[in-house]
């Protein structure tokens, strides 16, 4: 069974919030549905690479995060990725994070 869905806007404040308290750079560079819309975080960790995750599923239903590439991405492989992931859909949220040091600050188990 699967858990409830958190509407994205909600979803995206949280994460944002918990940057902030961090004083890390995090900011909203695209926004989605607010209500059903999906999730990537792409923490810029330098120029030349980033961490990119999206909201998933385990296969028991719960939500957590999936590391595309499994760790640390060239910068262009990032962008080509969430580039992609709004051509399939529209209504995904983009957060950048500024962080050299890759700290995840996401709620849920990264898959």
């Amino acid at each position: 069974m699967t858990e409830p869905r958190l509407k994205a806007r909600l979803l995206v404040q949280a994460i944002l919030r918990r940057y902030d308290l961090e004083a890390i750079p995090a900011y909203i560079r695209r926004k989605g549905d607010p209500d059903s819309g999906t999730v990537l975080l792409k923490i810029a960790l330098g120029p030349r690479e980033a961490l990119l995750l999206s909201q998933a599923r385990d296969a028991e239903g719960r939500p957590g995060w999936l590391r595309q590439g499994g760790g640390a991405i060239a910068e262009a492989d990032a962008e080509a990725a969430i580039e992609k992931a709004v051509k399939r859909d529209p209504d995904v949220y983009v957060i950048e994070v500024e962080d050299g040091k890759g700290r995840i600050f996401v709620e849920g188990p990264l898959l």
